[in-house]
C-alpha cells in the first residue's frame, strides 16, 4: 500500500503591503482591493468572493498563525509559496519572511518555494485594451540565478520545517524551459543547477529535489521534454493547474472542466521519465483582475473563461479521484492544490461566506491528517 501523499497548497503572497506595489497602485495597496471591487460580469457569475475571516494582512505573524493552524487542522502539510526574485531583488517577500516565519506556530507546517520566474504584468486590474501589460522583465541571467538561490539557501532552505521530498529540499521552477533558454541553453543551465546543489550541500543542507512544470516542459512532446529533463537534471515535475479549457465562454462548469482534464495525470505520469506530482485546482475566475467597467469578451488573460459551480462536493470528488489514481498508478509523492489563497483567480481553500470551510473539509475528508508532518525529534521552532 502506497504512503499518503504530501498535501501541498500553492500560496500566492500578495495580500500585504509591498513597496513595488505601492509604487504602482499607491500607498498601502494590497490585492484585497481587487477582490473587494469584483462584480458579476454575466448571468450566474458568483462575484464578489468574500473571505469568511476578513481581509487580513498576511505579513502579520498572528494572521499567518491562524492560516497555519487552519491548514494543519485540515490535512494541508505544506505551503509552496510563489517566490518572486528579479535582477534587482525580491518581491512580495514580507509574507513569508515576516508573516510565516514570524508566526509562533510556523513549525506546525512545512513550506517550500516555487520560483515564479515570469514577467510581472499589470493585471490588478488589466484593461480591455491592455489586458496583461508587462511591468518589468522577469528574465533570469546567471548572476540573478546565483543571487536568488544564495538568498534562498541563507534565509529559507536552512529552516527546520523546509519541505523535503525523497530526502531532498524541494525547490520548483514555474517556467523552467524559459529559464533554460535565458541561462544560455541546457549545458549552461545544468552547470548552474549543479552549482546550486553544490552550494546547498556546502551549507550543510544535504541534497535538493528540483521540480519543473510539466505543462511547459512536455505537453505534446514527451520525447523533447524528457530529453531536456535529463540534460538539466530535474528530479520531478508538477503542474500549477489544469491545462484544458475547451471552447466555452464566458463560463465552464467545474464538472465539465474536470472531465476535460481527467486524463491529464495519467498522460504525464506515463509520458515523463521522472516522478509526476498531480494538481487539483479549487476553481478558476480571474475576472476580478480586469477593469470591472470594461466589456467581458474572450481576449487575453485576465479576460477569459470562468469556472462556475465549483462546489466543495465537486472539489471533493476531484480530490478523491486524484488520491485513488496516485494510490494505483502515481509516481510522485506530492499532491498539489491550487491554491490556498488565489482569491482574484477564483482558486482558494480559505473559507468564504458562500461555502464556509467546505473545501478545507474536503481535503481533510479525502487525505486525512499527516501525523508525521513534523518529524520525530525535529526542532519545533523557527529561529529568525
Amino acid at each position: 500500500m502506497k504512503k499518503r501523499p504530501v498535501v501541498c497548497a500553492y500560496y500566492f503572497p500578495n495580500w500585504h503591503v509591498d513597496p513595488r506595489n505601492e509604487a504602482i497602485h499607491g500607498g498601502n495597496w494590497t490585492e484585497w482591493r481587487v477582490t473587494q471591487h469584483a462584480t458579476p460580469r454575466f448571468s450566474g457569475h458568483e462575484q464578489p468572493k468574500i473571505p469568511l475571516l476578513g481581509y487580513g494582512d498576511e505579513a502579520d505573524p498572528q494572521v499567518m498563525a491562524a492560516k497555519i493552524r487552519m491548514a494543519a487542522d485540515h490535512g494541508v502539510d505544506a505551503f509552496i509559496f510563489d517566490w518572486y526574485y528579479f535582477f534587482d531583488g525580491s518581491y512580495r517577500e514580507r509574507c513569508i519572511r515576516d508573516g510565516f516565519l514570524g508566526a509562533p506556530n510556523c513549525a506546525d507546517l512545512k513550506f517550500a518555494l516555487m520560483w515564479a520566474n515570469h514577467d510581472p504584468i499589470y493585471a490588478h486590474p488589466g484593461s480591455y485594451r491592455k489586458p496583461a501589460e508587462k511591468l518589468w522583465s522577469g528574465d533570469v541571467d546567471a548572476e540573478t540565478f546565483r543571487k536568488c538561490t544564495d538568498h534562498c539557501i541563507r534565509h529559507y532552505l536552512n529552516r527546520p520545517n523546509y519541505l523535503r521530498i525523497d530526502g531532498g529540499l524541494y525547490f520548483s521552477f514555474f517556467r523552467v524551459k524559459a529559464l533554460v533558454e535565458q541561462l544560455g541553453g541546457p549545458a549552461a543551465a545544468r552547470q548552474l543547477f549543479d552549482d546550486f546543489r553544490f552550494r546547498a550541500e556546502k551549507a550543510g543542507l544535504g541534497k535538493l529535489t528540483l521540480d519543473g512544470m510539466a505543462s511547459e516542459l512536455a505537453r505534446g512532446d514527451f520525447d523533447a521534454g524528457n530529453r531536456l529533463i535529463r540534460e538539466i537534471g530535474l528530479d520531478c515535475c508538477s503542474n500549477y493547474g489544469w491545462g484544458k479549457w475547451g471552447e466555452r465562454f464566458p463560463d465552464l462548469s467545474y464538472a465539465d472542466w474536470f472531465e476535460l482534464n481527467r486524463d491529464e495525470d495519467r498522460s504525464f505520469t506515463r509520458g515523463l521519465e521522472v516522478p509526476y506530482n498531480p494538481v487539483v485546482p479549487a476553481g478558476w475566475d480571474s475576472s476580478p483582475r480586469t477593469v470591472q467597467s470594461d466589456m467581458y469578451d474572450k481576449r487575453h488573460y485576465p479576460f477569459g473563461t470562468v469556472i462556475t459551480g465549483n462546489t466543495p462536493e465537486l472539489f471533493r470528488a476531484a480530490l478523491r479521484r486524484t488520491a485513488d489514481y496516485m494510490a494505483a498508478e502515481g509516481t510522485g509523492g506530492i499532491v498539489h492544490i491550487a491554491c490556498w489563497n488565489e482569491w482574484t483567480e477564483g482558486a482558494y481553500l480559505e473559507p468564504d461566506t458562500q461555502y464556509g470551510y467546505g473545501r478545507l473539509e474536503a481535503v481533510r475528508e479525502v487525505f486525512g491528517l499527516r501525523s508525521e508532518t513534523v518529524e520525530a525529534g525535529e526542532v519545533a521552532v523557527c529561529p529568525m
